[in-house]
């Protein structure tokens, strides 16, 4: 059973950072496409920022581009979000994703994913 659990988030203020953490457990791949998405109310969920396991090979949404940055802990499963020069717009909540149901990993939408974890909130005030 594959299971991402996540922590991390918060608040802050504007220009700060804040770091999320996923473990996945229970996935049979050693390398894997993974990524973390965030939906706003009333928004879609949006793409984030994206890793490739195997060879960590990393995107990234414009909008994050230099602030944001995604890594893996392969000894530990834990996939991590940095980010840095927090931005009001920002805020949303944010989830980890693991697994392709199918397509290339490459800016991957939310619906190729197939595994979630359960989300955490970041606020970013003015």
């Amino acid at each position: 059973q594959v299971q991402l659990v996540e922590s991390g988030g918060g608040s802050v203020q504007a220009g700060g950072s804040l770091r999320l953490s996923c473990v996945v457990s229970g996935y049979s791949h050693n390398n894997y496409c993974a990524g973390w998405f965030r939906q706003a109310p009333g928004k879609e969920r949006e793409g984030v920022a994206g890793i490739y396991t195997g060879g960590g090979i990393t995107y990234y949404t414009d909008s994050v581009k230099g602030r944001f940055t995604i890594s893996q802990d392969s000894a530990n499963n834990t996939l991590n979000l940095q980010m840095n020069s927090l931005k009001p717009e920002d805020t949303a909540m944010y989830y980890c994703a693991a697994g392709l149901k199918w397509g290339s990993c490459y800016f991957a939408p939310y619906t190729y994913f197939r595994y979630w974890g359960q989300g955490a909130q970041v606020t970013v005030s003015s």
